[in-house]
C-alpha cells in the first residue's frame, strides 16, 4: 500500500503495518507515511479507528485511554537536503473524534531514528548511528544519536529516565528552531492574559508559564487533585484559549497546544517545580520539549518563574533539573539574544525508546 493507493477496505480486512513503541515517557503507534492515506481527513478517520477514539477507555483500539498513550508518529524519507527523515506527529484525542497536528512530541521523537532503521529508511552504522530528523509540525530539526552495534538498533542499556521503569539504551537528541524562529512568539517576556501574568514561550513546544500561587494552588498537588479542581481547570482553559491567539495559533479550542504550566519553587533539589495541563489532563511527568521550553523560560530575566527558580540550578554548565510529579527531568538548553534583541533557543536531551510490538493493526470498520 502506498500513499493515495491505500485501499481502506483492504486495510480493515488485512491490517496496516504498524510498530508500537515507547518513546521517552510516551507510547505511540509508528507508521510509514506510504502505508497511510495521503488525504489528511481520510488518514485521520482511519487513525481514530486504529486508536479506538472517541471512547474514554479506547477499548476498541491501540490507545491507552490517556493522552500520553494515544499518539501517532508518521515517518518518511525526507527530500530536504541535509535531512534524513521527516516526522509528523499526531495527537489522537481519547474521548473526542479529533486528531491534532498542532504540536510535535519530543518523546516519540526518541523512537524515530530506530524506527527509520527498522523500516529500512536509514542504514545503520557499525557502532552508533546519527539521524537528522525534520519535525514537520514545527519546522525544527533534530539530530538523534543512538547505539547500533553490528548495524542493528540496540534498545538495551543502562540509561534511566524519570517516569519509565528500568533502563534502556541512551538516545541523544539535539533540537534547534533555526535563526528565523523566535523563542517568544509575542516578542514579550511577560504578557498579561485574562488578569494573570504569563510568559508565552516556544523552545520546541508552545507553552504558557504561570505562577501556581496566582491561580490559588501550591503547585505541589498531585495530578489527580488538580484535574478534579473544576474551578482551576476552567480558569486554565480560559487562559489557554486567550494565549493561543496571542501565540499565533488561532482558535485552539480543538487543539492540544499551548501546554499550560503552573510553576512553583523547587522542593526536591531541582530548578523549578512544574504541573502541566496537556490541556485538560495533568501530565504525570513532563514532555521533552515542554521541559526545554520551561528551562528556557526561567532563564529569561523577568519571566514568570524566573523569580521562583533556584538560581544555583539554572546555569550554563549543565542540564537544568525540572521537577515534575514523578521525578526530575534534566533539560539541557541554550538561550541567546541576537543583535535586534530577539531571544532564540535550542535544546539537548537524553531519552530512551523501546520497540514493543511490530506487526499489523486492524482498524475498527
Amino acid at each position: 500500500m502506498a500513499g493515495t493507493e491505500v485501499d481502506l477496505s483492504a486495510a480493515v480486512r488485512d491490517g496496516i503495518p504498524c510498530m508500537l513503541m515507547r518513546g521517552g515517557t510516551s507510547k505511540g503507534a509508528y507508521f510509514l507515511a506510504s502505508d497511510l492515506p495521503t488525504d489528511p481527513a481520510v488518514r485521520d478517520d482511519l487513525l481514530l479507528r486504529v486508536m479506538g477514539s472517541p471512547d474514554p477507555k479506547q477499548i476498541d483500539g491501540l490507545g491507552g485511554a490517556h493522552p500520553l498513550t494515544s499518539k501517532v508518529a508518521i515517518v518518511s524519507a525526507s527530500p530536504q537536503p541535509g535531512v534524513d527523515i521527516d516526522y509528523l506527529f499526531l495527537q489522537v484525542v481519547v474521548d473526542r473524534p479529533v486528531v491534532s497536528d498542532a504540536q510535535t512530541c519530543g518523546n516519540l521523537l526518541a523512537g524515530i531514528g530506530p524506527f527509520a532503521i527498522e523500516r529500512g529508511l536509514v542504514t545503520a552504522a557499525p557502532d552508533e548511528t546519527t539521524v537528522r530528523i525534520r519535525l514537520l509540525n514545527t519546522g525544527d530539526v533534530a539530530t538523534a544519536v543512538f547505539p547500533t552495534p553490528a548495524g542493528r538498533v540496540d534498545y538495551d542499556g543502562d540509561t534511566a529516565i524519570a517516569g519509565v521503569p528500568g533502563t534502556a539504551a541512551r538516545i541523544d537528541l539535539d533540537i534547534t528552531g533555526g535563526v528565523d524562529k523566535p523563542l517568544l512568539p509575542t516578542g514579550s517576556v511577560v504578557d498579561e492574559i485574562g488578569g494573570h501574568r504569563a510568559t508565552l514561550i516556544d523552545n520546541g513546544m508552545p507553552v504558557v508559564l504561570l505562577d501556581a500561587a496566582d491561580l490559588g494552588v501550591t503547585g505541589a498537588e498531585p495530578p489527580e487533585q488538580l484535574e478534579a479542581d473544576t474551578r482551576l481547570a476552567s480558569e486554565v482553559e480560559r487562559l489557554r484559549l486567550l494565549a493561543g491567539r496571542l501565540m499565533g495559533l488561532g482558535d485552539v479550542a480543538a487543539q492540544t497546544v499551548p501546554k499550560m504550566f503552573l510553576l512553583s519553587a523547587p522542593r526536591d533539589g531541582g530548578a523549578i517545580s512544574t504541573r502541566a495541563f496537556i490541556p485538560t489532563r495533568v501530565h504525570t511527568s513532563i514532555g521533552v520539549l515542554m521541559a526545554a521550553s520551561v528551562a528556557a523560560g526561567i532563564r529569561l530575566p523577568g519571566a514568570v518563574g524566573a523569580d521562583l527558580a533556584d538560581p544555583s540550578a539554572v546555569t550554563d554548565d549543565g542540564p537544568t533539573p525540572i521537577e515534575h510529579p514523578t521525578g526530575v527531568f534534566p533539560a539541557d538548553v541554550h538561550v541567546s539574544q541576537d543583535a535586534e534583541g530577539v531571544w532564540h533557543g535550542s535544546s539537548h536531551s537524553v531519552r530512551t525508546a523501546r520497540k514493543i510490538f511490530d506487526g499489523v493493526v486492524f482498524p475498527r470498520p
